[in-house]
Parts: structure tokens; sequence; C-alpha cells
């Protein structure tokens, strides 16, 4: 059975740090793509972060660039978000995506991530 399941959101301060964690399982998770999307309240789905299977590469939305590292690590099957410099408009649930091709797609069920003060 295929899980992702995201942890470490919550409630930061205007320019605090939080750390998404998304651990799966069910599948061979050094074969995927994985990414990182949010939707805020009244909002469309956003993606904000990805991460390559092979080489590593990562890349991001412009409104993250800078502020946010994503990571994995294949030893544990996890999939990282460091989320430096949080503004309000970060606020959002984060998605965890696991992508192989268009049949194999999944998603967590995401995290709450609140920034105010």
């Amino acid at each position: 059975q295929v899980q992702l399941v995201e942890s470490g959101g919550g409630l930061a301060q205007p320019g605090g740090s939080l750390r998404l964690s998304c651990a799966a399982s069910g599948f061979t998770f050094k074969f995927y793509a994985m990414s990182w999307a949010r939707q805020a309240p009244g909002k469309g789905l956003e993606w904000v972060a990805g991460i390559y299977s092979d080489d590593n590469y990562t890349f991001y939305a412009d409104s993250v660039k800078g502020r946010f590292t994503i990571s994995r690590d294949n030893a544990k099957n996890t999939v990282y978000l460091q989320m430096n410099s949080l503004k309000p408009e970060d606020t959002a649930v984060y998605y965890c995506n696991a992508h192989f091709s268009l049949e194999y797609s999944f998603w967590g069920q995401g995290t709450q991530v609140t920034v105010s003060s």
C-alpha cells in the first residue's frame, strides 16, 4: 500500500523556519521524482519545489527560491523541505508528491503551515 506521510508543519513567526518531512512507503522511492506543493485558503494548488530521482537536481517556484530547500534521503525513503525566512503568504497546506509517470503519481494527506505573529 502506497503511503506518503507529511509531518513538521505548525505555527511559525514571520522570518522563522520550519522543516517538513515526507515519509514514503509501498513503492520504490529512489526511482521517483519528489515534489512539494501547497494550497492556501481559497486558492488553487501551487507547486513549490521538486527533486529528481537520479541526479538530485532541484528546482523551485520563484516565490520560494532562495528561502526553501528540498532534499531527499533515499536510505530513509524520505523527502524534506527546509523553509527559512517564512512569510505570512507561505501559509498553506503543504502536500508531498511522488511521481514516476502519469499512472504512478501519489499524494500525501498534507500538513498545515501557518505563518503569523
